[in-house]
């Protein structure tokens, strides 16, 4: 059902997704789905933990994931998934956020959310947006306890001073880039003998980061260290979406390719350790790696549909970065078609501790099968990120591992494998 601003429904279901959506398309900015947990007393969340958005994909107590965008068409939408059930009893408002980057939301049309029966599919609530100008953040609407149950409110209510001013209202501490300061040299301390117990200092949280990075054919790489991606895991996510449906080849080149609904990419990696031992990640040959031994890179699994918002995943453990030396991510055409063309993809590199790094793939011309993504190199200790989005056509007869291996000089031997 379509709500008006300040209208209320029942949410009968106890496991949701709240859906943010918007026609994308030049000019229009990238949009951000976000939720912060407030308790009953303060209205403003307990801690910096209970903000739950793309540095911060998920709340402790498992009740809020942020699952991320998906593209169909010129539709695009940023989910978060919410179990009631499990938000804790002091939480009474979970606040739906949008924010807008690199624009204002006068220029994002379309915009709307929705709440969904995550079982059965079935919209319980629609808020479209209609009356946007200058801002550049938004709460859409909230879920809440009302006597026991909870309900959906849209609300529509506009910020000009984007996610972080936001966020700051609601008693979020934002990590903003400032000038450096000059460095004053410390006055020596006095030394005295004292009998009086010593209090250890407060432990101090770190600041919410909202930095993103994009990386561009200009500027094609960047240091994870600078971006906090220090240790942890690192998840690297491959989205995309069909723009057009084809049968058969056509008279431009790489733009006519043969494509039904088993389009099956397979997102891999080949990798060299310091050690000097080399291998390859992929689903073929059930060569799904491992997170806490060498490779430390572990694929997830292996999405054959293209069909759901997660795309394909791997992993990798940034705790052991130094015993990588270095690793390309590709992706290959499994099935499904002929080339990349007319595929839409885009490529994030979500570390657990720092700023996302993502890159759309430029447009494929070439008949291509393959597709180098990213380069991994270990630059004294810390992982260089190289932006590659490289189509590669291999020769008759030639595998795309073989060829991805030949382009980067990883020299291994290669035996014919399957799913």
């Amino acid at each position: 059902m379509t709500m008006l601003k300040g209208a209320n429904v029942p949410v009968p279901s106890p496991n949701v997704r709240v859906e943010l959506g918007w026609r994308s398309g030049n000019g229009v900015p990238d949009v951000d789905a976000s939720a912060l947990l407030l308790d009953s007393g303060s209205g403003k969340v307990r801690s910096d933990a209970d903000f739950v958005f793309y540095n911060q994909p998920e709340h402790a107590s498992g009740a809020v994931r942020h699952e991320g965008k998906h593209a169909t068409g010129e539709q695009t939408t940023d989910s978060l998934s919410v179990d009631l059930a499990a938000v804790e009893p002091a939480i009474e408002r979970v606040v739906v956020v949008a924010s807008a980057d690199g624009g204002s939301f006068g220029q994002v049309p379309g915009l709307y959310v929705r709440i969904v029966d995550a079982a059965g599919g079935a919209e319980i609530a629609r808020y479209d947006s209609r009356d946007a100008t200058v801002e550049t953040a938004f709460i859409l609407g909230e879920l809440y306890r009302r006597q026991g149950a909870w309900k959906f409110r849209a609300v529509g209510q506009g910020y000009g001073s984007g996610l972080a001013g936001l966020a700051t209202d609601f008693g979020i501490t934002v990590d903003e880039p400032q000038e450096p300061a000059a460095v004053v040299p410390p006055a020596p301390e006095a030394v005295v003998a004292s009998s009086a117990p010593v209090t250890p200092p407060a432990q101090v949280t770190a600041p919410v980061r909202l930095t993103k990075v994009t990386l561009t054919k200009e500027s094609p790489t960047v240091s994870l260290s600078k971006q906090g991606g220090t240790s942890g895991a690192m998840r690297v996510n491959l989205n995309w979406e069909v723009r057009k449906q084809f049968k058969g080849w056509g008279a431009k080149l790489g733009q006519a390719v043969a494509l039904h609904a088993d389009l099956d990419l397979d997102l891999c990696a080949l990798y060299e350790l310091t050690d000097g031992s080399k291998g390859v990640v992929q689903s073929l040959g059930n060569a799904f790696g491992s997170l806490h031994r060498p490779p430390y890179i572990h694929l997830d699994g292996d999405d054959r549909t293209g069909a759901v918002s997660t795309g394909e995943n791997l992993t990798i453990n940034l705790d052991h970065k130094d015993k990588l030396r270095r690793v390309v991510i590709f992706v290959t055409i499994y099935e499904g078609a002929r080339s990349f063309a007319d595929l839409h993809a885009t490529v994030t590199l979500q570390p657990q501790h720092g700023a996302p790094v993502g890159f759309s793939l430029d447009e494929c011309t070439v008949p291509s099968t393959v597709c180098s993504l990213v380069l991994l190199t270990n630059q004294g200790g810390d992982l260089l990120v190289q932006r590659e989005a490289r189509y590669l056509v291999p020769e008759r007869g030639v595998s795309p591992q073989r060829t991805i291996d030949y382009a980067y000089g990883w020299g291994m031997n290669w035996t014919p494998g399957r799913k």
